[in-house]
């Protein structure tokens, strides 16, 4: 089965907020219903009802919807998991996963996990082998706050060494799978030249795509995932040259083999065209949103 390309504009959104929910799925890609940290301790039953409603009223759009629950180790988990289960939401993502034992009562749904504590940075590869995980996702604050520090990042707003090494951790996870990786959250709002300068360098890297908190940013995001009109003409000509990438050769200049070929698919997989572009998954590897 091949991998899933998911679009890369991503949104959270508070689930206690309904009437935000029906924008966020007219402003981005994918919405990621959330009930844990967006919604206030007072306000997670609420908000369990407000999902419940939505999906009886026809409005939760399982297709482009994730619900994000809390943590194995949240007095919420159980709530949460009855509220799936009740609604027969088949697509979550697992806040705070730590361990395999975490996912064996997810085993029949669709799981993206987040890494985000320093027991799951530790444990993530074995995380991204539980059969029920399509996707790793990963966050910097709470895993700093596990550690006992302060700030995940420099105030230039670069990402401290213990940051990037957990980024780059979940990254290889789950691309060694074949699985959705997703880039974290970037909390300054109003810094766009910032957010675009890590979703670039999330491109340049692998990520599938970027979490946005606010809906200005999903644009931002979109606009850094896309390849440019050159990057598109180069994996183009060179495919055309090369009778669609076969052999050493050079081109332009540049000696290109199979790995500059396999970038060169995956600019224009990038563009939105066939999914053949994409490299394939490795045999028996999974398949994510269109099931297993």
């Amino acid at each position: 089965m091949t991998r899933w390309a998911p679009p890369p504009g991503w949104l959270f959104c508070p689930a206690d907020r309904p009437e935000r929910y029906r924008k966020a799925l007219e402003r981005a890609d994918i919405v990621v219903l959330d009930l844990e940290d967006a919604v206030a301790p007072e306000r997670k039953a609420d908000a369990r009802r407000a999902v419940t409603d939505l999906v009886n009223e026809g409005v939760y759009d399982s297709e482009r919807t994730v619900l994000r629950i809390h943590g194995s180790g949240s007095p919420d988990h159980d709530a949460d998991l009855q509220l799936v289960r009740e609604t027969s939401i088949a697509r979550v993502m697992l806040a705070k996963a730590e361990r395999t034992d975490d996912l064996e009562p997810l085993g029949d749904l669709e799981v993206i996990a987040l890494i985000e504590t320093p027991l799951g940075v530790d444990n993530c590869s074995s995380i991204a082998d539980a059969e029920c995980v399509t996707g790793l996702m990963w966050g910097a604050d709470d895993l700093v706050a596990g550690l006992g520090g302060t700030s995940s990042r420099f105030p230039d707003g670069r990402y401290r060494d213990v940051a990037r090494y957990a980024r780059s951790r979940v990254l290889v996870a789950a691309n060694a799978r074949s699985l959705i990786a997703i880039d974290a959250v970037y909390m300054d709002i109003p810094d766009v030249d910032g957010l675009r300068a890590e979703c670039l360098d999330a491109v340049a890297v692998g990520f599938d795509a970027t979490v946005a908190i606010h809906p200005t940013q999903v644009d931002v995001i979109r606009e850094a995932y896309a390849p440019s009109a050159e990057q598109v003409r180069w994996a183009r000509d060179l495919l055309a040259a090369t009778n669609d990438g076969r052999g050493v050769t050079t081109f332009e200049g540049r000696m290109v083999d199979g790995p500059v070929y396999a970038q060169a698919r995956r600019i224009l997989a990038r563009t939105g065209g066939d999914s053949s572009d994409r490299t394939p998954a490795p045999v028996g590897a999974r398949s994510s949103f269109g099931g297993k």
